[in-house]
């Protein structure tokens, strides 16, 4: 019998969708800006900038965006400063 285990899709890019990604919880706009404590027309400034700055985000069409849960704790953790590090 074949496994039935799911697959993990390693990125060969950073366009690619994981499947971890594809289970993880997903965010609206409005709902980062609720958990980062941001407008979301901070957000919406972050992904029309050039370069795009702020967390990692999929544009399903020209009014909806959402943002994956995995990205985003890996961005905040990519922002972390460690005060006792830094010195």
């Amino acid at each position: 019998m074949p496994d039935r285990a799911t697959p993990h899709i390693s990125p060969a890019s950073s366009k690619e969708i994981s499947v971890d990604s594809l289970t993880a919880s997903w965010y609206t706009t409005e709902e980062v800006a609720r958990l980062l404590k941001r407008d979301p027309s901070t957000l919406r400034r972050w992904r029309t900038a050039r370069p795009p700055q702020g967390p990692p985000f999929v544009q399903l069409s020209q009014r909806a965006v959402m943002y994956s849960a995995l990205d985003l704790q890996q961005w905040l953790v990519s922002r972390r400063i460690d005060p006792a590090q830094a010195a």
